[in-house]
């Protein structure tokens, strides 16, 4: 594990007040299997609805999750969505006596309509917003600008997430970021796109991302160092402390004021939805800036919080126990997906508390073709992680494959499959079978090739679990055996030629 981040893990039980515009995400489940006879669209079936804390409740969401004490500040209608956020709110421990209930005012919700392809991925098809046209009145932001100025001095970090929706106008905007400076705290901004920048003058840092900063500047680049470059001056005429960039895949850019531009990169992941990545990756530099990271350490793990966050559906939270076992893959990098049975199952753990599904498969895998690959595919459209459990040289000699089996060493084989963007973990066994693997880990689901569907090792353990045994198609003219005796073919005709 990288000590010099998960040092400051420990540190996340500190008090923060999060201020902005809040939202009601909720999210309508169904099955989407027919088109509608009266328009080209698809029809859902509708069987599950969840509420969930959106925008700046999501980001006090993912600050509580990480151990932090939040209180929040912030404006809703007396209506039943606002009642049903502070009720959630409340429920996950935050403190909600900032919160203004304002009469005749609809709170902001945003409803995603989600179907289930093939009756197992969910799929967003619709966003459905509702917010108040109006401004805030008055009386209710002279009362929130007066909370914000008392609240400050009690956090170690203020946590500003505005709104498009104008929940949260600029002379709040100033009162939250006067109020942080004046306490000597840092306040953290993730600014809105279509708006003045100078509202947010003078505040520690903006986390806007790469869609967001180009709207600013007026211009796409495309290259780090281009946006770097064009940010810094940004940076110095807003008085911040320093920038930080999302970009996605690519990471994140640190641009501090009078330094040289930092590139993180991040760890390649599977993306399954980026819904509420941007609030995770502003709750986890907050605290690890409250903390007493530097810009680019808070960066660094603001990295694997979102890359948690997008391996997952929804507006999720990170805990502080995923964090770490996260951290400890990272650090463990060299090593590639090969694991221990004991590591593996402790890395699973935390992933599989906070909803990950897990997934294994196992074989020799001698030599990779695209048969395997198609295999790997399919493994990863049942599940978040695929396991594969790996035969160990002598498991595979054993087997009776041939003296010259395998072709390729273990370690050798570990290493391809760690190649495969659709494998997660390797797990060698030295046993003729899986089974004492899969006893460790039950996954949810155990993926074997049709080839297979007379016997399959670890059914009964499995589904007595409440997992599932699934067969995979096999891709037709291809496999080990086949390579290998057209090889020998080849290799005879050579030698009758000479």
């Amino acid at each position: 594990m990288p000590a010099d981040l998960a040092q400051f893990i420990d540190r996340f039980h500190l008090n923060v007040l999060v201020l902005g515009g809040f939202a009601l995400d909720r999210h309508a489940y169904g099955n989407a299997e027919d088109i509608s006879p009266e328009a080209p669209v698809p029809v859902l079936r509708l069987n599950q609805e969840i509420e969930r804390p959106g925008d700046a409740g999501h980001v006090a969401a993912a600050l509580t999750a990480l151990g932090a004490n939040v209180t929040c500040s912030g404006a809703l209608g007396e209506d039943p969505a606002g009642r049903s956020l502070v009720d959630l709110l409340t429920q996950a421990g935050i403190n909600t006596s900032g919160i203004e209930l304002i009469p005749h005012r609809q709170t902001t919700t945003h409803a995603r309509l989600i179907g289930l392809a093939q009756l197992r991925h969910p799929q967003q098809m619709m966003r459905v917003e509702q917010a108040s046209p109006d401004p805030l009145p008055a009386h209710a932001v002279d009362r929130l600008a007066s909370t914000v100025r008392a609240a400050a001095g009690d956090a170690r970090a203020v946590c500003v997430r505005d709104s498009e929706a104008g929940d949260w106008p600029e002379t709040l905007c100033r009162a939250a970021i006067d109020a942080a400076r004046h306490a000597g705290r840092p306040v953290l901004v993730s600014p809105v796109a279509d708006t003045d920048w100078q509202r947010y003058r003078g505040a520690t840092v903006l986390t806007p991302n790469r869609r967001k900063l180009a709207l600013q500047l007026r211009e796409s680049p495309s290259e780090i160092a281009r946006i770097g470059a064009l940010a810094q001056p940004l940076v110095q005429e807003l008085e911040l402390q320093a920038m930080v960039v999302t970009l996605d895949r690519d990471g994140a850019l640190v641009v501090p004021a009078n330094a040289d531009p930092t590139h993180v990169p991040t760890r390649p992941r599977a993306v399954y939805d980026i819904t509420g990545a941007g609030d995770v990756t502003l709750a986890m530099l907050t605290l690890a800036v409250a903390a007493g990271a530097d810009w680019t350490q808070a960066a660094r793990l603001a990295n694997v919080a979102a890359g948690l966050s997008v391996e997952r559906f929804g507006p999720v939270t990170i805990t502080a126990d995923e964090m770490r076992a996260d951290l400890s893959i990272e650090g463990r990098a060299g090593a590639g997906k090969l694991r221990g049975l004991d590591d593996l199952t402790a890395e699973l753990a935390p992933r599989r508390s906070a909803g990950a599904k897990v997934v294994f498969t196992n074989g020799c895998f001698d030599i990779l073709h695209a048969g395997h690959i198609q295999y790997f595919k399919f493994c990863r459209q049942h599940g978040d992680i695929v396991v594969v459990g790996l035969n160990s040289d002598a498991s595979v000699h054993a087997q009776g494959k041939g003296d010259d089996r395998p072709i390729n060493n273990q370690l050798n084989r570990a290493r391809m499959l760690s190649a495969l963007e659709d494998v997660d973990y390797v797990v060698i066994f030295e046993d003729p079978t899986p089974e004492k693997v899969i006893r460790r880990i039950l996954p949810d689901v155990l993926v074997k090739g049709a080839d297979w569907a007379k016997w399959v090792c670890g059914r009964e353990v499995v589904e007595a679990a409440g997992g599932k045994v699934v067969l995979a198609p096999m891709l037709e003219g291809y496999s080990t055996s086949q390579l290998l005796a057209q090889i020998r073919g080849m290799e005879q005709r050579r030698e009758r030629d000479d």
